[in-house]
């Protein structure tokens, strides 16, 4: 089982007073519940978290008891994940320019990469090794992803995915997982500190068939 991992740090000398986006600041989509829904289903649906689409919804008494009519709001993380998925097309564009294969967006493997860049703040590390999760390979496999190959690569401080992206690939190590031909998926999760400074996680899987 092939597993890499990178970090990289950059602190700009002042910290812009531009705010790009709040992981706190989301937007919200209001999904009427139809006949044959779950919160399972819902959540997959919108791509959602379903511990995240429970807490969004404290109306519902009983998740495993949903009713056709019922309101639930949808959380959607919005500008964030616009960012987020343009850090995916830039490495594709890295990728596809050397004869490699695209990457494959998984959002789920984007959510775990979006939980670990804000546990970072939360607990105040910068770190492949979580105190709250482990290390990411055990992260991934706690939250149902299955891998036969994994990497993650680890940023703060850059303000745009184009700036971090060009971070990642001067360095070697986190080059080298973005280039690797071993890895079929990708997830990138990003969350911006209450002083503006970015924590930016990217992971990459081949899933087990």
């Amino acid at each position: 089982m092939k597993r890499f991992l990178s970090a990289v740090r950059f602190l700009s000398a002042v910290l812009l007073s531009v705010v790009l986006f709040s992981t706190a600041a989301f937007a919200q989509t209001v999904h009427t519940v139809q006949p044959g829904d779950t919160m399972w289903k819902i959540a997959v649906k919108y791509q959602v978290g379903l511990s995240e689409l429970i807490a969004q919804n404290p109306h519902i008494k009983n998740p495993a008891l949903i009713y056709p009519g019922q309101k639930l709001t949808i959380p959607s993380y919005g500008s964030v994940k616009a960012l987020e998925d343009e850090v995916i097309r830039l490495v594709n564009i890295e990728r596809t320019k050397r004869g490699l294969q695209p990457l494959a967006q998984n959002w789920e493997l984007s959510r775990v990469a979006r939980i670990k860049s804000q546990d970072m703040i939360n607990r105040g590390y910068f770190s492949h090794y979580s105190p709250t999760y482990g290390s990411p390979f055990k992260m991934m496999e706690s939250f149902g992803l299955r891998y036969s190959a994994a990497g993650e690569n680890i940023a703060m401080g850059q303000r745009t995915p184009q700036e971090v992206v060009n971070a990642w690939m001067s360095s070697p190590g986190h080059r080298s997982n973005i280039l690797s031909p071993a890895y079929t998926q990708i997830g990138v999760g990003l969350a911006k500190k209450s002083n503006g400074v970015c924590y930016w996680t990217q992971m990459f899987i081949k899933p087990l068939r």
